[in-house]
C-alpha cells in the first residue's frame, strides 16, 4: 500500500478517524500526517495539504473547520451540484483539489453528527428520515460518500500517475428480524384465551378458525416460514444473520415466552445455519440493565458469546445506544437505517467504526447500515409487491455501482403469504436474485 503524506496544521481524533475510512478502507492509499512544512516539502511521495492556503508545487484540498473542532454545533449548510449528484461543506480555492471538503462532508454523514443536535423525534423516539439532511436534499437512496471518494480517487490518480486505487468487491448480506416466531403457537395459556376473546369482540371469526386450526396441528403456523428460509438460502448459497427478540412480554416486545422449550430449540436450529445476533427489545432501548439480562439469557441458550445486535422497532438513541452496547461487548451493529424510508441513513454502502462524538473518540463498534426493509416497502411507502421490486432493484444497482454492501432486512411473517403480505415471497426472492453478486 503507497503512502501518502498529508500536511495538517494539527491532528485530531476526528482527522485520524475519517482519513482511515476514505483513504485506507475506502481507497486502499496508505498516508501519514505531518505538521512539519519542511518535512513536507522534502516527502518525494505523493502528497497533499489538507488546509486552508497551499504550498507551492503541492497538491492542495482546501478544508471546512469541522475536523479540527471538538465541540458538537449546528452546521451551515450549503448544497451545489457535483458530478450529477449533491455535495455540502463546499470550499471556493481555485487550486483545491475537490470543490468541497470531502471528508468534513463525509465526516458530518457517517458520523450521525446531525443526530445529536436537537430534532423532534417520532413517537418511537426515533430520528425519523424526513429530518435528515440526505432526505432534504433528495440524496437518501445514493450512496453519496461512495460516489464522492470515487472521484476523489480518480482526481488523485490525475495527479500522481500510477497511484494504485483498491478495487472493492461488491457483497450482499440477507438479515433477518424475529420479532414474532410463531403468530399463534407457543403463546401460552393466557396469551391464547386473550386473543380469542378479542377475535370474538371483534368478530374476526376467520382469525378465530385460523388460529384453531393451527393450534389444532392441522395448519401450519403462518408465521413458521423457517422451513422456507431454508430453502432459499441453500438455492442461493446465503449465510443469513438473524436477530432474535430474546425478551420478556410487553406492549411492543411480543415474541415467544424465553422459557419456551420449542422457542429455544428453534433458536438453536437457525444457529446450525446461520449467525445469531440479539434484537434488543423496546423496554432496554433506555434501560442498560435489562439489555445485559437480554444478551446474557441468549448467551446461555446459544452456548456462546453473542456479539451481533439490531434494535427492535430500529429504535436508537446517539450516543446512549450505542455506549450500551459497547459496553455490554457487542461488537457489530445493524440497526443504522430508516423505518420509514430506504436508502443510506448515513451516506455510505459499507460498514465503519462508530465516531463518538460526545467523547471525540474512535471506538471498537462496528456499524453495518442496512439500504431496506420489508416493511418499509409495504406499510410506510404503500408499495405494491411488484412496485416493491422496482424500488429495490433500483438501490441494488446504486450499491453495486460503489461496489458496496447491500444489506436486507426482512421478516418471518413477512414471507406468510397470508393478508398483507400475500405475493411477498415472489418479492422477496426477486429481490434477492438482483441482489446476488454478479
Amino acid at each position: 500500500m503507497e503512502n501518502m503524506l498529508i500536511g495538517v496544521s494539527r491532528i485530531t481524533n476526528r482527522l485520524r478517524y475519517i482519513f482511515d475510512l476514505l483513504m485506507v478502507e475506502q481507497l486502499g492509499i496508505g498516508y501519514s500526517f505531518t505538521t512539519d512544512r519542511t518535512v513536507l516539502e522534502a516527502y518525494e511521495g505523493p502528497r497533499l495539504i489538507y488546509g486552508n492556503q497551499p504550498i507551492e508545487g503541492i497538491p492542495f484540498l482546501q478544508s471546512v473547520n469541522l475536523l479540527f473542532e471538538r465541540e458538537i454545533v449546528s452546521q451551515e449548510f450549503k448544497t451545489f451540484e457535483f458530478e450529477g449528484l449533491k455535495a455540502i461543506f463546499p470550499v471556493f480555492h481555485k487550486q483545491s483539489v475537490m470543490p468541497f471538503d470531502i471528508f468534513a462532508a463525509s465526516f458530518f454523514l457517517v458520523s450521525r453528527y446531525e443526530e445529536y443536535l436537537p430534532f423532534v423525534s417520532d413517537q418511537h423516539g426515533r430520528f425519523e428520515a424526513g429530518s435528515s439532511v440526505l432526505f432534504k436534499i433528495g440524496m437518501l437512496q445514493k450512496p453519496l460518500i461512495n460516489y464522492w471518494v470515487q472521484a476523489f480517487g480518480k482526481r488523485l490518480q490525475a495527479i500522481f500517475p500510477g497511484l494504485k486505487v483498491r478495487k472493492k468487491t461488491y457483497r450482499f448480506q440477507l438479515t433477518y428480524d424475529i420479532d414474532a416466531s410463531w403468530a399463534y403457537l407457543h403463546k401460552g395459556l393466557i396469551r391464547s384465551a386473550g386473543a380469542y376473546i378479542k377475535d370474538l369482540i371483534n368478530a374476526d371469526f376467520k382469525e378465530v378458525k385460523q388460529r384453531s386450526l393451527v393450534l389444532a396441528g392441522k395448519q401450519r403456523d403462518p408465521f413458521d416460514t423457517f422451513g422456507y428460509q431454508l430453502e432459499i438460502q441453500k438455492k442461493y448459497k446465503l449465510r443469513p444473520l438473524y436477530f432474535i427478540l430474546f425478551a420478556a412480554y410487553g406492549l411492543n416486545d411480543k415474541n415467544i415466552s424465553v422459557r419456551n422449550h420449542y422457542f429455544q430449540n428453534l433458536i438453536k436450529y437457525l444457529a446450525d445455519y446461520a449467525e445469531i445476533g440479539i434484537h434488543p427489545s423496546y423496554a432496554s432501548f433506555d434501560d442498560k440493565a435489562l439489555l445485559k439480562e437480554e444478551i446474557k439469557r441468549l448467551n446461555k441458550v446459544l452456548n456462546r458469546e453473542v456479539t451481533k445486535s439490531r434494535q427492535h422497532f430500529l429504535r436508537m438513541n446517539l450516543p446512549v445506544t450505542y455506549h450500551n452496547l459497547i459496553d455490554l461487548d457487542i461488537e457489530d451493529d445493524y440497526t443504522m437505517g430508516f423505518a420509514a424510508q430506504p436508502g443510506f441513513r448515513a451516506g455510505i454502502a459499507d460498514d465503519f467504526y462508530f465516531y463518538d462524538l460526545d467523547h471525540d473518540a474512535i471506538t471498537s463498534l462496528r456499524i453495518h447500515p442496512f439500504t431496506l426493509m420489508d416493511g418499509t416497502l409495504r406499510d410506510y411507502m404503500k408499495l405494491g409487491a411488484t412496485e416493491a421490486i422496482f424500488q429495490a432493484e433500483a438501490l441494488i444497482r446504486e450499491v453495486k455501482a460503489v461496489d458496496g454492501t447491500f444489506i436486507l432486512l426482512w421478516h418471518n411473517e413477512t414471507l406468510s403469504e397470508q393478508k398483507r403480505w400475500v405475493g411477498w415471497r415472489e418479492t422477496f426472492e426477486a429481490i434477492i436474485k438482483a441482489a446476488l453478486p454478479q
